[in-house]
Parts: structure tokens; C-alpha cells; sequence
């Protein structure tokens, strides 16, 4: 084990958000492929501009300090990305995953800018550091975090009908214990 090496996103992916283009909504043609902007599936289009494995990384909008929903999220397949997230193309899906659960855990404040409006920048999300430790270190340490992702994914889906059922448990016990029957006299 020889620890971490200190990184950026430009060491270590590829950039493509020259690739990027925005399409108003009135002009957008609906289809199959998603329409991802700076928190996910904003729309499903008929044409793609990107094909394969890539990570989105927030660009704009209050969820940059608000963290309501990650900043970092990974995509696949065909798909088109407009202006409002940054597009990130990486060698594995090890490294890929790695930085995606790192961005999602640390404070971006001190490289976004704008007041009104947060922005991250280009050039200030190739400043950010991930101290990024070796393959295999990254390919244990992802398999824990995706299996920890999977168990909460699973629970969040599975806990509405696992209240519905407690709540229909309650409605036919609070009915059998307060159904009281006149006593004949």
C-alpha cells in the first residue's frame, strides 16, 4: 500500500463539454434518449450527442450549496447533456465511481462563484484536489460504497409499501380492538 497521490480532474479524465448543446424546451423533440441538465433527466429526446459512460458534475443552480440532490452523478448509454452540467469521460469505471462519490462528499463552496446564481466553472472544477489512492485501493473502496448505495437504493424504494402495509396493519388492528359490541342485557 503506498497511500494517495494528490489530483485533478484534468490528470485524470477527459473534459467534453465543448460536446454540450443546449436546446430551449420549445424546440426539443421528444424521444427516447434522456435530457440531463445539472441534477439529472430534465427531458427524453429524439437525437443523442453522447454514447457511453460518462460523470455529470453540477454546473450551476442552488444545489451546489444546498446539496438537495448530488452534485456528481454517473451516466450511460446514449444521451444528450446540456450547458448546465460539466461532462466527464474516464478511463474505468473505478476512478469514474471514486470521484463521484468524492465530489458528493465534500464542500464545493470555496470554488463556486456567482451570488444569486452558484457556478462552478470550468476552471474551477479542474482546481479541485481528490487525493486518489491506487487501483486497487479504488476498486475496494468503490465495491463497499456501490454495495452501501444499492442497500439504502433498495430500502428508499421498497420503505413506501413497507409503510402502506404498516398503515393498513394499524387501520385493521385500531378497527378489531375499537369495534366494541353492544352487551345484550
Amino acid at each position: 500500500m503506498f497511500g494517495y497521490a494528490i489530483v485533478t480532474l484534468p490528470d485524470i479524465s477527459e473534459n467534453c463539454d465543448s460536446q454540450r448543446k443546449p436546446v430551449a424546451s420549445g424546440n426539443r423533440v421528444v424521444g427516447e434518449y434522456p435530457y440531463y441538465g445539472a441534477s439529472g433527466i430534465v427531458d427524453y429526446v429524439s437525437d443523442y450527442i453522447f454514447n457511453g459512460e460518462f460523470l455529470l458534475v453540477s454546473e450551476d443552480g442552488a444545489n451546489l450549496l444546498a446539496r438537495s440532490t448530488p452534485i456528481a452523478f454517473s451516466i450511460t448509454g446514449k444521451n444528450w447533456v446540456n450547458n448546465h452540467a460539466h461532462v466527464l469521460k474516464f478511463d474505468n469505471y473505478n476512478t469514474r465511481r471514486f470521484v463521484e462519490f468524492y465530489l458528493n462528499s465534500i464542500d464545493l463552496s470555496p470554488y463556486v462563484s456567482g451570488g444569486a446564481q452558484p457556478k462552478l466553472n470550468q476552471q474551477n472544477l479542474n482546481q479541485i484536489q481528490i487525493p486518489i489512492p491506487s487501483i486497487v485501493e479504488r476498486k475496494r473502496i468503490v465495491a463497499i460504497l456501490d454495495r452501501f448505495d444499492t442497500l439504502c437504493n433498495d430500502i428508499a424504494k421498497r420503505l413506501p409499501a413497507e409503510i402502506a402495509a404498516r398503515q393498513k396493519q394499524y387501520e385493521y388492528y385500531r378497527e378489531k380492538l375499537l369495534n366494541f359490541k353492544e352487551l345484550s342485557e
